[in-house]
């Protein structure tokens, strides 16, 4: 963030300070659940009771449970699907496989892999570390949002 003055003797009638904001670092500093949750004063979720807190965390996580087994189970599903279909086609003579390009394929990919999860480490740490904040300091609608993920994924 910085602050500009102009000098008075370049502006005749106005003495306006401009700020100039930093949207991206705005952003990346007040993330919306800062202000739901909070971090410098006390979270807006304080406010309610410690029931209504674990039926809110409970709710949102059997809703987030519900569809990440649906969504898993569709993924699934498509990848065995797409891998048995391809395996029927190599047997009975439609495709043929060259499996030395796919090794080196694949070892390629997992070097790739390899460096760019190098050069994100930090920004993964930084993740894990507001993460952990977080539930340390929403502990009941976390553990309920929890038990709430359980049940959606066994429903």
């Amino acid at each position: 963030m910085a602050t500009w003055n102009p000098p008075p003797q370049e502006y005749e009638s106005d003495d306006k300070s401009y700020e100039v904001l930093d949207l991206t670092e705005y952003a990346r500093r007040h993330h919306w659940w800062n202000r739901v949750f909070g971090h410098s004063s006390r979270p807006m979720v304080e406010k309610y009771s410690v029931a209504t807190q674990i039926v809110m965390g409970g709710v949102t996580g059997w809703c987030a449970g519900f569809l990440f087994q649906k969504v898993g189970k569709l993924a699934a599903t498509a990848v065995g699907g797409g891998f048995l279909l391809l395996q029927i086609a190599s047997h009975s003579g439609y495709v043929q496989i060259d499996w030395k390009r796919v090794e080196k394929d694949v070892n390629k990919a997992k070097r790739q892999i390899k460096k760019r999860a190098n050069k994100a480490a930090p920004e993964i740490n930084n993740i894990i570390e507001e993460a952990t904040e977080f539930i340390k300091q929403n502990i009941v609608i976390s553990s309920g949002f929890v038990g709430g993920f359980l049940l959606g994924l066994a429903s």
